[in-house]
């Protein structure tokens, strides 16, 4: 679908991630940090069951995005709706992961705990009543993410990846439809990587949850997300990876010319032969640079006509048979 065929939002296609409503449905939704405007102009429609993978340089907007989504940071503007209820109404219904904890913030604290504190919303701490169905909703959340064999481990003790899913895992223990990953992959070996996207792609599928997951290198993705969100210079594109990923539309994305160079089944993004900026959107950030691989691992999605839109044009629509 173009920006010149926009007519609104279209209707969910039949089929896999189809439901009566969408998960996350944002018209001309503006993204805000305090007084400086991040994103402008966003519309973005997530089905459930789907996965989507934000990309961009550090400052884009991927963190102020999902917070924006959780309630946490207020919208600038626009229109924003969960499960078809204005944002306040349906906050309970959004779990968030951030993508930084406090140095010494889990202490001994087991991983049981650190679940069940947030049951219900109580993040300062569970009180006495309903134990039992506190306690049912934390084995269940743990269940989910199979990190039921780490109950009692304590928090600091757990590597990396443990520590992930029990974050997961805290982020599910009420029965939530979005889920909001910042950076979730961060400081993780590859093959914890590969676990903890396994593990997602299952949460969608399974349990029909909506989920964002924002991230450096498309690479890990491929294989498991549905669409890319890409964003740059406040704005955002949103479709299939060779829809999105290609020199046309980074090109209009950043508002430089923009080249994509593939190898090996691998993709690499870089200013264009001969145009080298005194201000580029992506100096400074080398490590940002998404790479891809294996385009195949990615379907078109039948709905679409030309698999992306911009921040302004209408959403893209879920299809049956996705990832």
């Amino acid at each position: 679908m173009n920006a010149e065929a926009h007519a609104g939002i279209p209707a969910i296609a039949a089929g896999r991630g189809a439901a009566a409503t969408w998960a996350v449905q944002a018209r001309g939704l503006n993204c805000r940090r305090g007084e400086q405007a991040v994103i402008t102009a966003l519309d973005l429609a997530l089905a459930p069951g789907q996965l989507v993978g934000v990309f961009g340089a550090n400052g884009s907007g991927k963190t102020t995005l999902l917070q924006t989504l959780a309630g946490i940071l207020p919208a600038g503007g626009g229109s924003l709706e969960l499960l078809g209820q204005p944002l306040a109404a349906a906050r309970t219904r959004i779990g968030y992961v951030a993508q930084t904890v406090p140095e010494g913030a889990f202490g001994r604290i087991d991983a049981a705990s650190f679940v069940a504190a947030a049951w219900q919303g109580e993040r300062w701490g569970p009180g006495l009543r309903h134990a039992a169905e506190r306690r049912q909703a934390t084995q269940q959340a743990l269940h989910s993410v199979e990190a039921q064999h780490l109950a009692t481990r304590p928090m600091d003790a757990l590597s990396g990846g443990e520590r992930q899913r029990v974050c997961i895992a805290q982020a599910l223990v009420n029965p939530v439809r979005l889920l909001l990953l910042d950076e979730p992959l961060s400081n993780l070996d590859p093959r914890s990587q590969q676990g903890v996207l396994a593990l997602v792609r299952r949460l969608c599928d399974a349990q029909q949850l909506a989920v964002m997951l924002t991230a450096h290198d498309i690479n890990p993705l491929l294989p498991v997300m549905d669409q890319v969100l890409y964003l740059a210079a406040g704005r955002g594109r949103i479709g299939t990876v060779d829809a999105v990923v290609n020199a046309e539309s980074l090109t209009a994305l950043y508002g430089l010319p923009m080249a994509v160079a593939r190898h090996d089944g691998y993709v690499f993004i870089h200013p264009a032969r001969g145009f080298m900026p005194e201000v580029s959107p992506h100096c400074g950030h080398a490590h940002d640079h998404p790479h891809g691989h294996a385009h195949h691992a990615i379907p078109t999605l039948p709905a679409q006509a030309d698999g992306v839109r911009s921040s302004s044009p209408g959403a893209v629509e879920p299809s049956a048979g996705q990832r």
